[in-house]
């Protein structure tokens, strides 16, 4: 028998937020609500943009709430149709069986290749290639475990570009995966800042696992360092706000490459970045984009 009940429920941002209150009013063990677009060309990018409140709520939605195998769900929904005032509720059901929740956990992360030339292999994991490039990555609290497509679009671009003299500046390090990358692919120098505390942990804790020597600093402390090489994997509303101090950071004829952003957002940010680069034909994977290019020698 199913030791739960995982409920996802359908709801447009008129009704998330008060679908999530009265679920845990009504018993649930956990509640969260996530872009039904996630993952998918359709998402939409929302927080932690800056000029966006903390408030907003994407367009669609799931709901998604865990209750014990005992609970009628059939009377959750009744009673969220009263609460709601709606006449119909869109949901599905899956059950969860009591398991090995560490080891489910670790199944789901194997050792990612790219180019056969690097690989980023979990802590549990015998790397498939000894001899390549090997990242030892766990996944954390910070961005950055070398699946989603951004990343992977950077780490296949760090190595092509990177050179052994190189100094590199990684804005927006997340779990330091890129300026781990950098160094490992022989970067003289790498420096990684990000906004977020448990950010710089995370890097901090990674380096030191991979035993490589990179220094990673909070990104509001003022950035004095010039890099021959400028990787950003951030959101693209941030790309936009700090331009100008990412492009001061890359040095006259430095190479950036800028990922985090969508098919959509290429104009946009191909007219901000194009003061400062001569910009690459963009590089798509999975609906995300990754743009590079070479500074201009006139800043």
């Amino acid at each position: 028998m199913a030791a739960w009940i995982n409920l996802k429920i359908r709801a447009s941002a008129d009704y998330a937020h008060i679908m999530s209150d009265a679920l845990i009013e009504l018993g649930a063990l956990s509640c969260a609500i996530e872009d039904s677009y996630l993952n998918s060309e359709n998402e939409e990018a929302l927080f932690g943009e800056p000029n966006i409140p903390s408030n907003t709520i994407w367009q669609h939605n799931t709901v998604e709430s865990l209750f014990d195998a005992a609970v009628s769900i059939d009377t959750i929904i009744n009673e969220l149709k009263t609460i709601t005032g709606l006449p119909h509720i869109d949901y599905t059901l899956d059950t969860v069986e009591e398991q090995n929740w560490v080891a489910l956990t670790q199944s789901q992360f194997e050792p990612i290749n790219i180019f056969d030339r690097l690989w980023i292999v979990p802590s549990w994991h015998t790397s498939p290639n000894p001899d390549a490039i090997n990242i030892i990555l766990d996944p954390g609290l910070a961005f950055g475990t070398g699946s989603h497509p951004t990343t992977h679009l950077c780490l296949e671009w760090l190595i092509k570009e990177v050179n052994i003299n190189d100094h590199v500046l990684d804005y927006g390090c997340g779990s330091g995966i890129l300026s781990i990358a950098a160094k490992k692919c022989g970067a003289k120098q790498v420096i990684g800042v990000d906004i977020d505390p448990q950010a710089i942990i995370a890097s901090i804790h990674n380096a030191k696992e991979n035993h490589v020597d990179v220094q990673f600093y909070n990104s509001e402390l003022p950035l004095t360092f010039e890099a021959d090489i400028v990787v950003a994997n951030i959101l693209s509303s941030a790309l936009s706000v700090l331009a100008p101090l990412i492009a001061k950071a890359c040095k006259p004829h430095g190479k950036i490459a800028l990922s985090g952003i969508l098919k959509e957002q290429i104009v946009m940010l191909t007219e901000i970045y194009s003061t400062w680069f001569d910009l690459n034909k963009p590089i798509e994977r999975e609906g995300w984009i990754l743009l590079s290019g070479t500074k201009k020698s006139i800043s």
